[in-house]
Parts: C-alpha cells; sequence; structure tokens
C-alpha cells in the first residue's frame, strides 16, 4: 500500500486519487473514514467533540485502513502527530507531498472546512508545517514538492518516487 502523507492542502486526495487510477488499485482517505464512523463532517467533530476526539477517531481510521486496505491511502495532514500511526507506517512505501506556505494558503483560502486553519491560515500553516515537517520526514521514504505542479504532475513524480517493486 503506497501513503500519502502531508500538510493540508498538499494535494493528498487529488493526487491519491490519481495515482491509483494510474496504478488501478482502490483509493482511500482517512478524513473520510473518519467522517464514516463519526456520522458527521471533520469539522463537526473538531466543534462537538474537540481535537482529541477527532485525533483519537484518525489513529484508529489509520489502524484500521493500514490493516485492511490495498491501493494508496491519503493521510490527514496530522495523522503523523500519532506515535503509533507513525510506528504503523513504517515498511509502507510513504510519500510526503511537501507544500510550502504560500502554495498551500492559496488552496485553502478561507476553507472553512478546515478547522485547523480558521482565522489565518496562512500563520496557521506555517505553525503546522514547523511543528509537523520532521515528522513527515521521519515517515517518508521519498518526498515530492507540489508547488507549482499540477495534480497530474505530482502524480508522475509519486510514481517516479516510488522505491522499485513497492507500487
Amino acid at each position: 500500500m503506497l501513503v500519502l502523507v502531508g500538510p493540508p492542502a498538499a494535494g493528498k486526495s487529488t493526487v491519491g486519487r490519481l495515482v491509483a487510477d494510474r496504478l488501478g488499485v482502490p483509493f482511500t482517505d482517512t478524513d473520510d473514514l473518519v467522517v464514516q464512523r463519526a456520522g458527521k463532517p471533520v469539522s463537526e467533530v473538531f466543534v462537538d467533540d474537540g481535537e482529541e476526539a477527532f485525533r483519537e477517531l484518525e489513529a484508529a481510521a489509520v489502524a484500521d485502513a493500514l490493516a485492511t486496505a490495498g491501493g494508496v491511502l491519503a493521510l490527514g495532514g496530522g495523522a503523523v502527530l500519532a506515535a503509533g500511526t507513525r510506528a504503523r507506517l513504517a515498511g509502507h512505501p510513504v510519500v510526503f507531498l511537501s507544500a510550502e506556505v504560500p502554495a498551500a494558503a492559496s488552496r485553502v483560502g478561507l476553507n472553512r472546512d478546515r478547522p485547523l486553519l480558521l482565522g489565518n491560515p496562512r500563520a496557521q500553516l506555517r505553525a503546522l508545517l514547523e511543528t509537523r515537517l520532521p515528522l513527515y520526514e521521519e515517515v517518508a521514504v521519498a518526498t515530492v514538492r507540489t508547488d507549482d505542479r499540477t495534480p497530474d504532475e505530482v502524480a508522475d513524480a509519486v510514481l517516479a518516487a516510488l522505491p522499485a517493486g513497492r507500487s
């Protein structure tokens, strides 16, 4: 199973679908699994239940997907915060989709479905990247920059970055 990690707006879901289509395998997004489990959108889980409850649902969704799903898996931007998740990723081909603050901020815009980016998305993205960058790099076997690239170009780069025999 190929796993994509990275900050919000790096293109994990969009690129993950493209890569899965090219490989002829299923695509899974852990945010979608959280929504199914919670019965409500991620933004509502944050508001109603808090970030800790969301992170617990997310960690369980990642564990289940790694154990049962195949193909391409896109993790939520903060999934790597959980030590258990990082440990579970060992041995999987993990690609870090990097996005610098200007590119990510322009993609997010004023999207209110991203509760951790409410207020000043640019400042929030900068803080998230500073905290999470070492964790993305820890779990990744390859890094693909997404700035100034189309989703198709990023998908090509992801496929090219995969270790031989791991796609």
